[in-house]
């Protein structure tokens, strides 16, 4: 179980709901299920003495029903660049050994599919993003244009990837997916959400799941 640890980076996501994505106010998905193909990219962080510094991490998810009800279907993916003490300090992480708002995101997910180590490719390049993670599928969005061009901002929704900081809207340009029992996904002019993050085993602002 990771002690001493924290990531800092920026992540994006891709969805099947209308923009802006509802789910964020803890409304039902646009479809009634969610699903989302999601990427990290950590700039600096540690765990444990453990280096994780410049890697990346991906990852498929589908929420049966609103996604605070829990039940997700989960499979992530982590960088080829990674070795087995940084794959399996992202793994703990990432499962919620080390607490914090990713273990409040881990305990919405019913069922892992797996994990897998391959080559993940993340990139921001003015107001677009790429995610590639190979052999599984591909995710493309741009900023929605606001007010004078500026970014369209969302702060303090009750439901965040990356509690603490304000999210940006973007829309799908293209997105697909196909593993496991995921034949062929795909998106376009849907949501996209970006936002930096900071993770430990505890941050500000995390979600607090309703009563059972």
């Amino acid at each position: 179980m990771p002690k001493d640890w924290r990531l800092e980076g920026t992540y994006f996501e891709g969805c099947n709901c209308d923009t802006p994505c509802p789910c964020i106010f803890l409304q039902p998905p646009s479809q009634g299920f969610c699903e989302a193909f999601v990427g990290w990219h950590i700039a600096r962080g540690h765990a444990d003495g453990v280096s994780l510094d410049d890697l990346n991490v991906s990852a498929w998810l589908h929420a049966p029903g609103s996604l605070t009800d829990g039940g997700w279907k989960l499979a992530l993916y982590v960088d080829e660049r990674a070795d087995d003490k940084q794959q399996a300090a992202i793994e703990k992480i990432w499962s919620g050994e080390g607490g914090g708002h990713l273990a409040i995101i881990a305990s919405l997910v019913g069922e892992v599919k797996g994990v897998k180590k391959v080559p993940i490719e993340y990139r921001e390049y003015g107001k677009a993003r790429q995610l590639r993670v190979e052999g599984v599928g591909e995710l493309n969005m741009d900023e929605l244009g606001g007010e004078g061009g500026r970014p369209v901002l969302i702060t303090n929704h009750p439901l965040a990837v990356a509690p603490g900081n304000a999210t940006t809207i973007n829309v799908v340009s293209s997105a697909k997916y196909s593993d496991y029992d995921v034949k062929s996904w795909g998106a376009t002019a849907t949501t996209g959400l970006s936002a930096p993050f900071v993770y430990g085993p505890y941050e500000a602002g995390m979600l607090e799941l309703p009563a059972a």
